[in-house]
């Protein structure tokens, strides 16, 4: 059974269907701020590696040894679906979704 997608139209008249952010891979994440910087909601946010689990940690405490900073979603809920974020991402971190109309 196929779900019916919530869709928009542009201010040109244009047929468009807002995706919204729903994961981050903070392993490939290199923290450069720019999904940040360009997102209008304030839904991503700034966070040390360690506080990222990692399944491929080498002391088996389920965190990063790696300093750095990685996003992280820190209010989804918020996400308008312009999906500026993916297209400034140099490392395809974010995954997308439509949301499905509801019945």
């Amino acid at each position: 059974m196929l779900q019916a997608v919530m869709t928009g139209t542009t201010r040109g008249g244009r047929s468009w269907t807002p995706t919204y952010v729903t994961a981050l891979n903070g392993k490939r994440c290199i923290g450069c701020g720019r999904c940040f910087k360009v997102c209008p909601r304030q839904v991503f946010d700034l966070v040390d590696r360690e506080m990222v689990a990692d399944d491929d940690d080498d002391e088996g405490d389920g965190f990063s040894d790696d300093p750095h900073k990685v996003m992280v979603i820190h209010d989804g809920d918020d996400c308008i679906g312009c999906a500026a974020c993916a297209r400034v991402c140099p490392k395809k971190c974010h995954t997308h979704a439509a949301l499905p109309m509801a019945a």
